[in-house]
C-alpha cells in the first residue's frame, strides 16, 4: 500500500458549512438545557467577579494608600480574598458542570454513531475501512467534545468578561480606553490570517489520523501474514510515510499556533505600553490618579485575556468543524437496504426460496424494476449475477458449486438483502423479501461460512449471540453438531471466555460453533458457505451426520468447492460467469458429462478407485 495510491477518504468539503453544521451540533445541547442554564449563570457570576479585582486596587490605592488608612486597606484587601475565593467556588462549579454536559454528549453521539453504523448496509463497510470507521466514533467525537466542554457556553463568560472590562475602562477614563481599544483592528488582522490557515491544517490533521487508524486496524489483523510473507519493512516504510504526512499536518497546525499566540501577546504588551506612556504623563499632570492607571493596566491584561481565549475557543471550533464535517456525513448517509414502511408478515414452517430472473451487479444501483432482463448486455459488461431463476421448496436443499467468481456468494448475499437486487426478485415464500421487516426476514435466515468470526465473551454467548436461547438448547445444539465433547474439555467448559477473533481455538473447533450457532436459532432457512472446507476429514465426518440433523424440515442453500459435501442435496446448480450453466441431481449431471463432470474428474484425479474413474465409481 502506498501512500501515493490511497483514496482520499476524508474529502474536503467545496464550500464551508459552519453555521449549519454549528447549528446542528447545538441540537445536542438541547436534553442538557438545565445544566447548560446553571453553568451559563455561573459564568455570568465569573464574569463579573473578573471585574472585581482591578477596581479594588483603583479603591485601595487612591482612597486608602494615598490616605495612608491601613484598616480601610486591610477591609479592601479582605473584599479582594473573598471575592478570590468566590470565584474559585463558582469556577469549580462551571467546570464541573460543563465536562459532565459534554460527557453526556460524547456518550450520546457515540451511541448515536454506533447505531448508525449497525443500519448500513454491507456495501458502505466494502468501501470504508474499519479505522476510518473508529476514528470517526473516538478521534473526532472527542474534537466535537472539546467545543461542548470548552467552547460552546464559555463563550458567553469571555465575551461579558470582555464587554464589562471594556464598560469598565471606559468610565474610568474614555481616552485611555480608546487608547487601549485602537490595538484591536491589529488583532482581527492577525486572527483572520490564522483563521484561513488553521482549519485547512486540522482537516489534514484529522484525515491523515484516519489512514493511520485504518492502517494499524488491517496490518495488526493481519500480522501472522505480514509476518510470514516478510513485509515488515516495506509496511514499516508505508507506515513511516503515512506517519510523516499526518507529521507534516501537525506542524502546519503549530506553525499558525506559534505566530497567532505571541502576536497576542505582543498586541496585549503594546496596549500596556500605550497606557503608560500616554497615561503616566496624565498622572504626572495630574489628569488621572494613579490608582486609575493601575487599575487600567490590570483591565488591559485581563482585557486581552478573553480576547485570547476566545481564540483558543475559535481553534476548538475550527477542529470541532473539521471533525462534524465528517460525523455528520457518516450519520447522513442514508442505508440503502431498509425495512419497508408496512411489512409483511412473516409465515412459521417451512420456507420456500426462489430467485426469479435476477440480475445482479455491484456498480448497478438497487431498484424494483421487475422481472424484466437488462437489454444489450454482455457478459463483459459487469453483472455478477445473470438472469438467475430457480426455487428451492420447503425442506428441499440445493448446492451451488463452480469456480470461484461465478456468484455464489453473491446469490446468497442477495438472499439476505446484504445488497438489493436491481433486476428479477427475490422471494421467501412467495413474497418479495423486499416487502419483509430486515429483522423478520433475518431472523429466518442462519448462515455458517468459511470463516468464522467470534466476538468476546464465552462459548455459550458466542452460540446465543443475544437471544434468548436456554442453557439446554445450547447443550443441545453442541451436541447435535459433535461441539459438546470438545466444549466440555476446556477449562470452564461452556463459561470458557473466547479471545479476540477466537485466537485459543483451532479453525475446526470455531467451524464447530458456527454450526451450533446455527442450530440454536432453529432458523427456517440454512446457509451454508463453504463451511466444511476448513475442517479435517474426521471432523467433515461428524459435521456431514450434524447436516443431516439440521437440513431436517428445513430449506436448505448450500455452497462447496469439495464436490462430496454436495452429492446427497436434492438439486445442484452449476454457476458459471454468473449463469446457471446445468442443475440437476449428483448422479443426473454427471451422467451428462457436461461442466459439472469436468469439475468432479478434475476434484478427483489423483483418486483411484479400483481401476475405474470417479464418474463411474459414483455412479
Amino acid at each position: 500500500m502506498s501512500v501515493a495510491a490511497a483514496v482520499d477518504d476524508d474529502p474536503v468539503l467545496a464550500r464551508s458549512y459552519d453555521w449549519p453544521l454549528f447549528k446542528r451540533l447545538l441540537g445536542y445541547l438541547r436534553p442538557q438545557k438545565r445544566a447548560v442554564a446553571a453553568a451559563f449563570a455561573l459564568i455570568l457570576a465569573m464574569a463579573g467577579l473578573d471585574l472585581v479585582g482591578p477596581w479594588l486596587t483603583k479603591v485601595a490605592i487612591d482612597t486608602y494608600i494615598a490616605r495612608g488608612d491601613a484598616a480601610g486597606l486591610a477591609r479592601v484587601a479582605g473584599v479582594y480574598l473573598l471575592a478570590l475565593a468566590a470565584a474559585w467556588v463558582v469556577r469549580y462549579g462551571q467546570t464541573y458542570i460543563m465536562q459532565m454536559t459534554g460527557q453526556r454528549i460524547m456518550q450520546d453521539m457515540r451511541r448515536e454513531i454506533f447505531a448508525h453504523l449497525q443500519r448500513l448496509h454491507v456495501a458502505y463497510f466494502d468501501k470504508n475501512p474499519v479505522g476510518r470507521l473508529m476514528t470517526r466514533v473516538t478521534t473526532d467525537v472527542d474534537a466535537v467534545n472539546e467545543l461542548f466542554t470548552s467552547g460552546v457556553v464559555t463563550v458567553f463568560g469571555d465575551l461579558f468578561t470582555l464587554f464589562g472590562i471594556m464598560g469598565v475602562m471606559l468610565a474610568l477614563d474614555w481616552r485611555l480606553a480608546l487608547l487601549t481599544f485602537a490595538v484591536i483592528p491589529l488583532f482581527f488582522v492577525v486572527t483572520n490570517w490564522f483563521r484561513r490557515g488553521a482549519r485547512e491544517s486540522f482537516r489534514e490533521t484529522r484525515r491523515w489520523i484516519a489512514r493511520i487508524n485504518s492502517f494499524l486496524q488491517e496490518n495488526i489483523s493481519g500480522m501472522s501474514l505480514v509476518q510470514l510473507f516478510r513485509r515488515e519493512e516495506r509496511n514499516r516504510a508505508a507506515f513511516a510515510a503515512i506517519n510523516r504526512r499526518h507529521y507534516d499536518a501537525n506542524m502546519s497546525a503549530i506553525f499558525f499556533y506559534a505566530v497567532f499566540y505571541p502576536a497576542i501577546e505582543f498586541l496585549a504588551v503594546l496596549a500596556v505600553c500605550l497606557i503608560l506612556l500616554y497615561g503616566g504623563g496624565q498622572v504626572l499632570a495630574g489628569g488621572v490618579t494613579l490608582g486609575v492607571l493601575v487599575a487600567f493596566i490590570q483591565y488591559s491584561e485581563r482585557f486581552w485575556r478573553p480576547i485570547s481565549d476566545l481564540s483558543e475557543k475559535f481553534n476548538i471550533l475550527q477542529a470541532a468543524m473539521a471533525s462534524s464535517e465528517r460525523i455528520f456525513g457518516l450519520l447522513d448517509t442514508e442505508a440503502r437496504v431498509t425495512s419497508p414502511a408496512v411489512a409483511a408478515a412473516p409465515k412459521s414452517g417451512g420456507a420456500r426460496v426462489a430467485f426469479e430472473n435476477v440480475w445482479f451487479s455491484y456498480a448497478a444501483p438497487p431498484g424494483r424494476a421487475g422481472t424484466e432482463p437488462p437489454r444489450g448486455r454482455s457478459d463483459a459488461d459487469g453483472w455478477v449475477l445473470r438472469d438467475i431463476d430457480f426455487a428451492v421448496e420447503p425442506g428441499q436443499s440445493v448446492a451451488l458449486v463452480g469456480a470461484t467468481g461465478a456468484g455464489k456468494t453473491s446469490v446468497i448475499s442477495l438472499l439476505q438483502r446484504f445488497y438489493d437486487v436491481p433486476q428479477g426478485r427475490v422471494t421467501l415464500d412467495g413474497v418479495d423479501i423486499r416487502d419483509y421487516a430486515l429483522h423478520d426476514l433475518r431472523s429466518s435466515l442462519a448462515l455458517v461460512l468459511q470463516d468464522v468470526h467470534l466476538f468476546s465473551g464465552t462459548i455459550a454467548s458466542n452460540i446465543r449471540l443475544g437471544s434468548p436461547i436456554s442453557d439446554e438448547r445450547v447443550r443441545a445444539a453442541a451436541a447435535a453438531v459433535h461441539a459438546h465433547r470438545f466444549i466440555e474439555g476446556l477449562p470452564r467448559g461452556y463459561d470458557t471466555e473466547v479471545r479476540e477473533r477466537g485466537a485459543t481455538l483451532s479453525v475446526g473447533q470455531k467451524q464447530l460453533l458456527s454450526f451450533a450457532r446455527a442450530l440454536a436459532h432453529d432458523p427456517r432457512v440454512l446457509i451454508l458457505d463453504e463451511a466444511t472446507s476448513s475442517v479435517d476429514t474426521e471432523t467433515e465426518q461428524l459435521i456431514q451426520d450434524a447436516l443431516r440433523v439440521l437440513f431436517r424440515d428445513r430449506t436448505a442453500i448450500v455452497i462447496a468447492h469439495r464436490l462430496s459435501t454436495v452429492q446427497h442435496v436434492d438439486q445442484i446448480l452449476v454457476l458459471h460467469k454468473g449463469r446457471i450453466r446445468e442443475r440437476g441431481t449428483h448422479q443426473e449431471l454427471l451422467a451428462r458429462r457436461g461442466m459439472y463432470w469436468t469439475l468432479y474428474q478434475l476434484q478427483y484425479k489423483d483418486q483411484e478407485t479400483g481401476g475405474s474413474t470417479p464418474a463411474e465409481a459414483t455412479a
